[in-house]
């Protein structure tokens, strides 16, 4: 009977030592995450922009099958200059837009009575007890200070980039040779392969996408002659990578800001309706056939992501959630111990080998 007792409470302290372990190397991850953000985030957004890079760079050889150098070059140029227009855009026009918004703000509770008459008493009480409440200068600072951000880190990242580009064809020859033994060699190079084909695929995907979203509504501002035009269409490509609620806020502050500038609400009703069927029908219909089921993420994972790298890295973590959150769910479908775990965290149960399965078996 002793025998049956302690037999028993071995595994259970096994357990519970395990769980103790797990949970002081998660807090201390965290810690670290939340103090090495400055160092962490330009090294984090440097990987994703190489990762764009060698998509690019892959589809100019696919199409025109020119040397490996070029196609490197050529993606660099239109990457970098791509990103550099767009932290460009946000650190100058939409510092203008941060020193005017008082003046939004004054003007904000006077429009919101125009539309009283379309929406009801009701509705416009609703809008101006949450959004006059909403304090925008806030809002704008938080947003413009991260896009001041990183255009301040700009150099940092392309000097990062430049180095990771110049070690891209010998760092699977290091892994090799760090690994030690053959197959613990295909396994890590395995899991990089896994994590860089979803990557490109959820990079250039969401940047084709926001490209488009971006495109369709920079002709609608300015066919109704929106201030900052470039400034919210950047910010419609930036906020598309934001799941669920970027795209929300994409639409709430140009439409908020053609309430106050313009006398009529047919400008406003044109940004909400037309610009939000636009994200809709992009967000649930063109998002979800190019990406497919690649990802295989849990809804409920995307925003629990979403909700912890915010809180962690503040906005910047906002649109590096998703791709962070595929790399951590690869590596741990790759790690016997931790692929339950994986299986939780995928949509349908079933991970990546799982799906290749039935195909190499054919």
């Amino acid at each position: 009977m002793t025998l049956d007792k302690n037999d028993t409470a071995t595994p259970t302290k096994l357990r519970l030592s395990v769980v103790r372990d797990v949970s002081i190397v998660a807090t201390l991850m965290i810690l670290g995450l939340y103090a090495g953000a400055a160092f962490l985030i330009p090294l984090t957004m440097a990987l994703l922009v190489n990762v764009l890079i060698i998509a690019l760079s892959d589809r100019i050889i696919a199409i025109s099958r020119a040397p490996v150098w070029l196609a490197n070059l050529a993606g660099v140029t239109v990457v970098l200059a791509g990103l550099f227009v767009i932290m460009y855009i946000l650190g100058s026009q939409a510092t203008q837009f941060a020193r005017s918004i008082s003046t939004y703000e004054d003007q904000f509770d006077g429009a919101v009575n125009r539309i009283a008459g379309l929406v009801g008493n009701d509705v416009t009480s609703f809008i101006r007890d949450n959004l006059v409440s909403i304090d925008m200068s806030y809002v704008a600072r938080v947003l413009l200070g991260s896009a001041t951000s990183l255009l301040n880190q700009f150099f940092l990242i392309s000097l990062y980039v430049a180095f990771l580009m110049a070690e891209r064809l010998a760092f699977r020859k290091k892994i090799q040779l760090a690994a030690g033994d053959p197959m613990t060699g295909a396994e890590f190079a395995s899991i990089l392969d896994a994590i860089s084909f979803s990557l490109q695929r959820y990079v250039g995907v969401k940047t084709f996408i926001s490209l488009i979203t971006a495109g369709i509504s920079y002709s609608v501002f300015k066919m109704l002659g929106l201030e900052y035009a470039e400034t919210w269409a950047v910010l419609t490509f930036a906020l598309n990578f934001i799941p669920s609620i970027g795209s929300i806020i994409a639409v709430i502050f140009p439409s908020m800001i053609a309430l106050v500038q313009f006398e009529s609400v047919g400008p406003f009703l044109i940004i909400v309706i037309g610009c939000g069927t636009l994200q809709f029908l992009i967000g649930n219909f063109l998002d979800p056939a190019l990406l497919g089921r690649s990802l295989n993420m849990s809804t409920f994972l995307v925003i629990l992501a979403l909700m912890f790298w915010t809180t962690v890295w503040g906005l910047i973590g906002a649109f590096l959630s998703v791709p962070l959150t595929v790399c951590i769910l690869i590596v741990f479908s790759h790690v016997p111990a931790l692929r339950p775990v994986a299986v939780l965290m995928s949509l349908d149960g079933r991970l990546g080998d799982d799906q290749n399965a039935p195909e190499s078996a054919a």
